[in-house]
């Protein structure tokens, strides 16, 4: 029953504080996962981010739904999707009339104005955990090499982002594994 209780605690307080969604609450998200409850290392989430991102749909959810699977079933599957979308739906429902009201408001522009560059430091933080972890787990020129090639399919060749990441897979499981 534990295990239960802690998935719904490890997805719900992301939801809760994950404030511009899925993309906001990975960090938070790999913090309940890899550091505080150790379900899974910092390689095996950066995986299972990647997957998410190749897949259509809200990543938060479907990490959520991998996770909950992997570490109690079915059943904690369904829990941690579910922790991870009560949130939300609690506060749209009470909060919505409220921010519809003010949405014209120089406090609020102001709030999502100061809220951004946070939410790009908490990304940039979590991305260069991953390049430590590549670095350390598979050597400085795999590394480069794979920082390169995504770097110009993303920026040069406008490569769709999910090419890219099963590119990486399969990289990864051709020439790492």
């Amino acid at each position: 029953m534990s295990e239960y209780i802690q998935l719904f605690i490890a997805f719900f307080i992301p939801g809760i504080v994950g404030y511009g969604g899925g993309p906001a609450s990975i960090p938070l998200i790999e913090y309940e996962v890899v550091h505080r409850y150790g379900w899974m290392t910092v390689e095996e989430f950066s995986e299972v981010l990647a997957l998410g991102n190749a897949l259509p749909g809200p990543i938060a959810t479907k990490m959520a739904g991998y996770i909950g699977y992997d570490v109690a079933g079915g059943i904690g599957a369904f829990v941690a999707v579910f922790a991870t979308v009560v949130p939300s739906l609690l506060l749209m429902i009470v909060l919505l009339g409220i921010l519809y009201k003010f949405k014209d408001s120089p406090k609020v522009k102001s709030l999502t104005a100061i809220i951004r560059p946070t939410i790009a430091i908490l990304l940039g933080v979590l991305a260069f955990r991953f390049f430590e972890s590549s670095y350390n787990g598979s050597g400085v020129w795999h590394t480069l090499f794979l920082v390169v090639v995504a770097y110009l399919m993303l920026e040069k060749w406008k490569v769709h982002p999910a090419f890219v990441i099963v590119g990486g897979l399969g990289y990864g499981a051709i020439l790492l594994s």
